[in-house]
């Protein structure tokens, strides 16, 4: 696997299966680093979403965001200026999400089997980023809305 830095991010529900994605990734030479946010029964999903993503785009590196669904991490994650985030069920969709989106975050359900949430992981940091002229395009539109000057339609 290639080495980059991926920050972690779990709530209550995630919090089942990241000690398990911390020692897979450490085990195979990744730079890894958990949010410093305290886990326990209240914690809200936002925070951890909005803590990992700040990282990610401060150190130029991905994130995994994980809590019951997915859904949560991934629309909170969305919300920040520069993430693309992908809710992603299997290695299809961490496949697309990087190759034909540009994510640089991913967020899954605590609930997937163990040895497919390895597989998602180790998916999407082998993939490498869009090259293809119509992935970049759509990418570009992404990142007008973004910005509020898009004019296409």
């Amino acid at each position: 696997m290639v080495n980059i830095k991926i920050f972690l991010g779990v709530d209550h529900q995630g919090f089942k299966v990241k000690n398990d994605i911390f020692n897979y990734l450490k085990s195979n030479g990744m730079d890894i680093i958990c949010s410093d946010l305290t886990n326990d029964e209240n914690d809200d999903y936002p925070d951890f979403a909005y803590d990992v993503c700040q990282k990610v785009l401060n150190e130029n590196a991905l994130g995994i965001l994980i809590c019951g669904s997915g859904i949560g991490m991934s629309i909170a994650a969305n919300k920040i200026k520069g993430i693309r985030c992908a809710r992603v069920f299997d290695e299809n969709d961490a496949f697309t999400a990087k190759n034909h989106n540009g994510a640089n975050v991913i967020a899954f359900s605590s609930s997937l089997n163990i040895e497919k949430i390895y597989k998602i992981i180790d998916t999407f940091i082998v993939t490498k980023p869009p090259t293809e002229e119509r992935h970049l395009r759509r990418i570009d539109k992404i990142k007008a809305i973004e910005e509020g000057y898009y004019h296409e339609l």
